[in-house]
């Protein structure tokens, strides 16, 4: 009769016929270490000290006299001895015991995908199961089967990977990937391999034609910066200087800029299933693997190991800590929600930082092609996050010359996230303390522009010092960084408020192009097509922006707000503002909203609210003021603000 040990999954004996066999753990592990060594056999105390480690006065040479005894017995009854006992020598007999660990060493006589689909589905499944034994010489084993099991994995997948002729084969050799990546995630000749096997030199290609396109936005916004005609600025270079490629790889790595710097540091959080379903979270935790995977195309990257990713993922009260001891520089967050056929995958790239959403995409999974779409899937993930955390770690070459003017530019963008007069002078104050760290720090001089900007919007007085104050701190930016796309969104912000509309729009679309992700650009973009007089390609927009950054700050519903209003949807507008945090800074605009609607009442507490802060305000004045380009919108805007009572 002969036996099976399984060891992959769960440590069991069976017969022949399948049943389990009741033996100890400890009688089950002897065995599977003795079928591991060469002469199948070992001294007692060998494994004694393997089984329970070093102890005193010999408790371990007793309680291995008990096992052998409950063994001898087992084979007694069982009618067949599969490990023998002579003087102070165990040995295992293979003729009547057979194992799938003896399925992890080389089998030769094997077609090479044959033994890559046998060690697939083995190592697919934890080595021992839940056997934990706390000696130093079981822990030293395992490890060393683990690095056996890892090296002849890969001598496998090399010999194996040219022969996949199917979709079945396809999937054979991604899971087989995945399985190395997660013992060898850093190792460079792994690594090269998975590139292989993923095809990935079609990424880098990919890639490098991204920055391609994106020299050329960032020319195009040079050449639209010099071409301008402020009063007397200095103009930018009429040519931006791009960093050179060299190598496919190795590209990423020299756009994320030449400052001597630690590697960026991601971690894939696992995703959170918000359906019914749970195919769909099966399907999420297959993609998140292969975007790791994808990961493997760019050496300017380091990704937390997923083992370490999950067990932070599922313990959101130690994240920060996590993220903090790790180094972590950004996070990818994954969810599957809707219902039905209708399920979609949401994923966001984050700065830790400063809690800065980069990049984030819908994905529909109606009809998800397991072995195709989420292929094509997790190939565009790793590629859109890839080139944002690039563009993001060029931006931050600034940080690494002076952390000092750093951590003040970070200081004053707390205080600009609720938008109010005080909060604007103390977000300035700190800009000029980051500028007086670092003249040249791009970041600050466009963030101060932005507080400028702001003032004059709150102020409502129409200062028109107060937008030539933004556009030439902005313009100071962009000629510290040409391709920065934070200088041209606060230069369209200025123009968009002196009422030059087309320098304005075209501002922003470099803007865009050269950060297509940014929410807080979208945002301003979209505000700009609000005044421009484009109500729906705004609204679409800043949709958008909501969803890239779904704590969505003031600014953000008060355009979407101001858009719905030019579109004649009042009470889509009034909803947008009682989502604000602050809803008086859009008090004006909601006035006009239910004065529009007929709630003169409501309109009118809105009025006394507005000229309790501003006395002065006039109608007339202020829509002089204010940008429109075209004479409908005005007209709109006034017949409500005068229905209000202003």
């Amino acid at each position: 009769m002969t036996f099976v040990l399984e060891t992959f999954g769960k440590l069991r004996l069976a017969g022949e016929d399948g049943n389990p066999i009741a033996l100890p753990e400890k009688g089950l592990l002897l065995l599977a270490y003795l079928l591991t060594l060469d002469e199948g056999s070992a001294y007692r105390t060998t494994i004694a000290r393997f089984l329970w480690g070093e102890t005193d006065n010999g408790a371990s040479d007793t309680t291995l006299r008990k096992l052998l005894s409950r063994l001898k017995a087992y084979q007694s009854e069982l009618g067949s001895s599969f490990v023998s006992f002579e003087g102070s020598t165990i040995a295992i007999d293979r003729a009547v015991l057979t194992s799938d660990i003896q399925l992890v060493r080389e089998d030769e006589a094997a077609a090479p995908f044959a033994r890559l689909r046998r060690l697939v589905k083995l190592l697919d499944q934890p080595f021992l199961g839940p056997v934990k034994i706390q000696s130093r010489e079981f822990k030293s084993w395992v490890v060393d089967e683990g690095n056996r099991h890892v090296e002849l994995l890969e001598r496998t997948l090399r010999a194996a990977h040219g022969d996949a002729q199917t979709r079945d084969d396809a999937e054979v050799l991604r899971k087989a990937a995945v399985i190395l990546f997660r013992s060898e995630p850093q190792d460079p000749e792994t690594l090269q391999l998975l590139l292989k096997i993923f095809n990935a030199e079609q990424d880098v290609e990919s890639l490098q034609n991204y920055f391609a396109k994106r020299r050329g936005s960032i020319e195009r916004g040079a050449k639209f910066s010099a071409s301008d005609k402020g009063n007397g600025a200095t103009k930018v270079a009429a040519e931006a200087k791009a960093p050179s490629r060299n190598g496919a790889a190795a590209g990423l790595a020299a756009e994320a800029g030449s400052i001597a710097r630690a590697i960026p540091r991601l971690v894939l959080l696992p995703p959170s299933n918000q359906t019914v379903s749970p195919d769909a979270g099966l399907i999420a935790s297959s993609l998140i693997e292969d975007i790791t995977i994808g990961f493997c195309a760019f050496n300017s990257l380091r990704v937390i190991a997923p083992y370490s990713a999950v067990q932070v993922g599922h313990n959101v009260e130690t994240q920060a800590a996590f993220f903090e001891r790790q180094a972590v520089n950004y996070v990818l967050e994954t969810r599957i929600s809707g219902s039905g056929d209708d399920v979609t995958l949401f994923a966001q790239l984050i700065f830790v930082d400063d809690a800065q959403v980069l990049w984030a995409e819908r994905f529909g999974l109606r009809r998800l092609d397991l072995l195709r779409d989420k292929r094509a899937i997790s190939r565009q993930i790793a590629l859109s996050v890839s080139r944002e955390i690039a563009r993001h770690e060029e931006q931050r070459a600034d940080i690494e010359l002076n952390p000092a003017a750093y951590h003040r530019y970070l200081a004053g963008k707390r205080d600009m996230a609720r938008m109010t007069l005080p909060n604007l002078r103390r977000a300035r104050k700190e800009m000029k303390a980051a500028l007086a760290a670092s003249p040249d720090f791009a970041p600050a001089l466009s963030a101060m522009g932005r507080t400028y900007s702001k003032e004059w919007l709150l102020t409502a007085r129409g200062d028109i010092e107060l937008l030539k104050q933004a556009e030439n701190l902005s313009r100071q930016a962009i000629e510290k960084r040409s391709d920065f796309a934070d200088g041209y969104r606060e230069f369209g912000v200025a123009k968009l408020l002196q009422g030059d509309f087309d320098e304005s729009a075209e501002a922003m679309e470099v803007a865009e192009a050269l950060a297509p992700h940014y929410a807080d650009v979208i945002a301003d973009h979209a505000d700009t097509l609000v005044h421009c007089s484009r109500p729906s390609m705004a609204l679409q927009k800043i949709e958008r922006a909501i969803e890239l950054n779904p704590l969505t700050p003031d600014m953000y519903l008060w355009t979407a707000a101001g858009a719905n209003y030019a579109l004649g949807e009042f009470g889509s507008s009034i909803d947008y503002i009682g989502q604000m945090s602050d809803p008086s800074l859009a008090d004006r605009l909601a006035a006009a909203s239910w004065a529009m609607m007929g709630h003169a009442d409501k309109a009118r507490i809105l009025v006394r609210r507005v000229r309790e802060a501003n006395p002065n305000f006039d109608v007339d004045t202020w829509l002089a003021a204010v940008p429109s380009k075209e004479q409908w919108h005005k007209d709109l805007y006034r017949e409500g603000l005068k229905k209000a009572g202003f």
